[in-house]
């Protein structure tokens, strides 16, 4: 099976370029809202691409590992890495939760019928973009709204829910972590980005290691050159995003980009 098989909507070289443009797109509406966009990445990938849903949760898992891992050098111009390690209880506290989410998420993934999957998927579609609405832009006093056991305690099972949706969806889940970290722990939004990226790289390598146990995983070897120019073209668009930050006033960007959530989540319920 070559690369080809998985999409016959485009031949070759167009689908080649079709990766690049559209992971650059994604990439650059995800670095407009400081995320790294790969909740609307899955739906390319399933709608245009026409990957099978697990398939392309484990593309937009490797995808997600390739921009996350490129953010953490940029991010520490604007937030020491020194400040991020000074909060490493924080960090442990949620990983503490999301590494076991993300193993349980990962396995629930590679035993759910595919018509389930899609409708699991669509399902989490909408809840993201009820984030997006709701929550992108919550702000923070400084001051948690919880300490000890209970923050400790709650911080666990967020982690928890954080990993499996990450797993799930194949998504690094910074749209749920940043808001857990400013609203649980009081972190300031710029610290919270830094701090999303130290637990979501850990997480995100516990789910690739539990879907490589899946046959499903053999899809990266039998698309890697398109694996590459759509991780690539992600990379450029989030950097582009990061520097058109503000151009676009939130108030027009998060509904619109909710909206498109929905669609591709209804498409999704009925995928077959």
């Amino acid at each position: 099976m070559n690369e080809t098989d998985s999409s016959q909507a485009l031949r070759p070289k167009r689908r080649l370029a079709a990766a690049f443009g559209g992971g650059g797109l994604i990439g650059m509406l995800g670095g407009l809202i400081g995320l790294g966009g790969a909740e609307f990445r899955l739906p390319l990938l399933i709608g245009l691409f026409r990957f099978p849903a697990l398939e392309a949760v484990i593309l937009n898992k490797a995808m997600s590992l390739v921009v996350v891992a490129s953010a953490l050098p940029f991010r520490a111009n604007s937030v020491p890495l020194a400040e991020v390690v000074g909060q490493w209880p924080v960090i442990a506290n949620l990983l503490a939760g999301s590494l076991a989410g993300a193993w349980f998420g990962a396995g629930w993934a590679t035993r759910l019928r595919a018509e389930l999957l899609y409708r699991v998927i669509a399902i989490l579609l909408v809840g993201i973009a009820a984030v997006l609405l709701f929550g992108h832009d919550v702000g923070s006093s400084g001051h948690s709204i919880l300490s000890g056991l209970w923050q400790v305690s709650i911080g666990v099972l967020a982690g928890f829910v954080i990993g499996v949706v990450a797993s799930l969806m194949g998504v690094a889940g910074g749209e749920l972590l940043i808001p857990t970290l400013i609203l649980l722990f009081g972190a300031d939004v710029k610290l919270a980005g830094s701090l999303s990226l130290a637990v979501s790289l850990p997480t995100m390598i516990v789910g690739f290691a539990r879907y490589s146990r899946d046959q499903s995983f053999a899809v990266l070897g039998r698309n890697s050159t398109f694996l590459l120019i759509m991780a690539g073209g992600s990379v450029v668009g989030s950097f582009i995003g990061a520097q058109l930050v503000g151009t676009v006033p939130s108030s027009v960007l998060l509904p619109l980009l909710a909206f498109m959530l929905i669609v591709s989540a209804v498409k999704g319920w009925s995928h077959r």
